[in-house]
């Protein structure tokens, strides 16, 4: 479930997703299978194959993309999660959310 972000960003990520660009989404995020982490990054993309090249580029198993019908995306987490918001600039995320 996501928390911390506002309507019009997830609608803004979901119409970039849509039209085949690379897009980031970090929001507040409970998993009880994942204890002491707090946000999540979704790096979405409708292009599959930009997807997965992204993926790859990054050291990313392409394997743990999720095939969500319209919105497919890899969820970051974790010490990769700040490693790649670090090298894309998203200095907001990292700030706003206390990555």
């Amino acid at each position: 479930m996501a928390f911390g972000i506002a309507r019009h960003e997830l609608n803004e990520w979901k119409k970039q997703v849509a039209q085949g660009h690379i897009a980031f989404l970090t929001h507040y995020w409970y998993e009880p299978r994942f204890p002491g982490i707090k946000t999540v990054t979704k790096v979405g993309c409708s292009n599959l194959s930009l997807l997965r090249d992204w993926c790859i580029k990054n050291g990313l198993n392409p394997d743990y993309i999720h095939h969500r019908a319209e919105y497919p995306h890899y969820d970051l987490i974790g010490s990769k999660q700040k490693d790649i918001l670090v090298q894309e600039q998203l200095w907001e995320h990292i700030r706003r959310f206390g990555i």
